[in-house]
């Protein structure tokens, strides 16, 4: 009996194992269960862009790194903690989307969306405040406020995305180690600290706004660069430092949604030359939508990433080079696939991402670089396999780069030194870019912004010229452009807000930009400045600076038959409060229907869109 009981238990064991085994391929192809990660292909040795190779082994890294890279002082160490996540709700119960006319993220390129501290689906509101994500029922208005909020713990939020019923929450958590050492990094002199930042990924279902869902979390190591949104898909990077330290190699791990993975050496890329710093620097493209498929990732040894330019097919990242020329490398993406295809060289270094652009089968980059002992603008031409075919070199010497534009086969480029050359380019002959005109004035703009195929605006500082050598920077500078006549374009209008001392979040900020052409509406926030006559009894010396008096959101209507009206201004700052008190600065804005609604740290306020008459307010924690 006992020898019966025994086989019957062997055969159940079996059995269960069987249905077991059945059970979990049965979820695997009905995509319940998936593998947590997912390594990109590159293309294949016989393929002409195949300039990237892995490494054989953890002994063939440690090699190329011993006598590649520079030694490093220092030490970084890891450690891994489990996500943060806590609800806090007013209301249960299923929520609908209704459709009304609302603004979106100002982005560099149609349907590449670019994280930000703000969005809106036209209904609800999503905004980081804190180390919390605040859920704001917002249209209609009669019933704004917060509906939930998302308690990310001791991790840093740094841009969101929406996309239908899904949220997505892009930051840094930092970990800070301490080691007795007789070396010390940080000022110590027992040990040294050193903090290691990971990007984390959280992916929630927020079909009900009042209770989000956590659907995936991601942790990469490595410090958060960039990211974007292209249908479904988010694509993002993050960066850390490659070296060899004891006869050791810490490699980059992922750790999703409690499945932890190092990336092994086989699976790093690299170019097989010498540079005088490498990172490792992993590409990940997530499904927002189908949160079962494996992420995808890249990872690449590269040196140090400057800036990132996204087309709705290429990710061109670029890289400072020692001799002060750039590095280029194009990632084709589609869906859930990245493959390294192209890199390439031009001299100089790029302003920022809107010195990048794409047009069909070329890219196009704007630089700056020194040499003869001047500064030096270009423009530059490349191939998809990113190589050199046109060029337009020593433009504007001596003056520094303030902003570009490129618009299908032109580029718009602003330089400054006493004033304010606007210069037209065309790049309609790829082979061969050249000026079609330029306009010289006073001042100078530091974000170019299409108002239409052949008008532009720029916001930048309004500028006087002292003794004829030097210009002193004045004002907030709005200017709208005339370049249909290519040859002779001109500023059909401009307005200036404050004295010496006032500025803008725009000249480092294109997302706190507002413009719909359509509504005549243009949006941006300053912080003004004036100056008082009465300490001046002589006149005011160009060099004088204002004192600060008010922040806010100012409102114009903006047309090319009228230019820049002057609708009135928000401001979160209380009456007598400290202009200094940035938590009210006000940050962001957007529309909904008729209202607009402006954001700091601490508030969003909603008025008319029509006469910005008060409507309500809604305090954040």
């Amino acid at each position: 009996m006992e020898r019966k009981i025994k086989k019957q238990t062997v055969i159940y064991g079996l059995t269960a194992i069987l249905l077991a085994a059945s059970l979990g391929a049965l979820c695997f192809n009905f995509g319940l269960y998936t593998s947590q990660f997912r390594v990109a292909a590159l293309p294949s040795s016989a393929s002409p862009t195949a300039f990237l190779t892995s490494f054989s082994s953890y002994e063939a890294l440690k090699d190329f790194l011993a006598t590649g890279s520079r030694s490093w002082v220092g030490q970084y160490y890891y450690a891994m903690s489990a996500d943060a996540f806590s609800r806090e709700s007013s209301t249960n119960g299923k929520l609908s989307i209704e459709s009304y006319s609302y603004s979106s993220t100002n982005v560099q390129v149609a349907g590449v969306d670019e994280s930000d501290i703000v969005k809106t689906d036209g209904e609800y509101i999503y905004v980081i405040s804190g180390n919390f994500i605040e859920i704001i029922k917002a249209y209609p208005p009669e019933t704004a406020g917060i509906v939930s909020k998302i308690s990310l713990g001791d991790s840093s939020p740094i841009g969101i995305y929406v996309n239908g019923d899904r949220l997505v929450v892009l930051g840094r958590k930092n970990f800070a180690t301490y080691t007795p050492s007789p070396l010390y990094y940080r000022a110590s002199y027992y040990g040294y600290y050193n903090d290691e930042p990971k990007t984390f990924v959280n992916i929630y279902d927020i079909h009900d706004r009042t209770y989000p869902i956590l659907l995936r979390d991601l942790t990469v190591d490595g410090d958060y660069s960039d990211s974007r949104m292209i249908g479904d898909y988010v694509y993002f990077n993050a960066y850390k430092p490659a070296y060899l330290l004891d006869n050791t190699v810490n490699l980059p791990e992922f750790s999703s949604n409690g499945q932890v993975k190092e990336i092994t050496p086989s699976e790093i890329y690299y170019r097989n030359d010498s540079d005088s710093y490498y990172q490792f620097t992993t590409f990940v493209a997530m499904n927002l939508q189908n949160t079962t498929e494996a992420p995808t990732y890249l990872t690449v040894m590269l040196g140090q990433m400057s800036t990132m330019y996204v087309s709705l097919n290429n990710l061109y990242i670029s890289l400072p080079d020692m001799d002060g020329n750039t590095t280029i490398y194009r990632i084709h993406v589609e869906a859930g696939n990245m493959t390294c295809e192209a890199n390439g060289n031009v001299p100089g270094r790029e302003l920022n991402q809107f010195s990048m652009d794409e047009d069909g089968d070329h890219f196009r980059i704007a630089t700056t670089r020194w040499a003869n002992g001047a500064i030096q603008n270009n423009v530059y031409v490349l191939d998809m396999n990113l190589s050199i075919v046109g060029k337009l070199e020593n433009l504007a010497s001596g003056e520094n780069l303030h902003s570009a534009r490129f618009m299908g086969s032109r580029c718009y480029l602003v330089t400054f030194q006493t004033v304010d050359p606007l210069f037209v380019i065309d790049l309609s002959v790829p082979s061969n870019p050249s000026v079609l005109g330029n306009l010289t004035i006073p001042g100078y703009s530091d974000y170019l912004h299409p108002y239409d195929e052949n008008h532009l605006i720029g916001i930048g500082k309004d500028t006087v010229t002292e003794g004829g050598s030097f210009a002193l920077y004045q004002g907030v500078k709005i200017s709208l452009f005339d370049v249909s006549n290519v040859t002779n374009p001109q500023q059909i209008a401009n307005y200036i807000i404050g004295d010496r001392g006032s500025s803008s979040l725009v000249f480092d900020d294109h997302k706190a930009f507002l413009f719909d052409r359509a509504m005549h509406l243009l949006a941006i926030p300053v912080t003004v400045a004036k100056i008082d006559p009465a300490q001046y009894p002589s006149g005011i010396p160009p060099s004088a600076y204002g004192t600060q008096v008010w922040q806010g959101c100012y409102v114009f209507n903006v047309s090319l038959t009228q230019g820049f009206l002057f609708k009135g201004g928000v401001t979160h700052l209380g009456s007598g409060a400290n202009v200094g008190n940035d938590d009210y600065w006000v940050q962001r804005s957007l529309y909904i229907e008729n209202v607009l609604y402006t954001v700091s740290n601490k508030r969003i306020k909603l008025n008319n869109l029509n006469d910005l008459s008060f409507i309500g307010e809604i305090e954040l924690p």
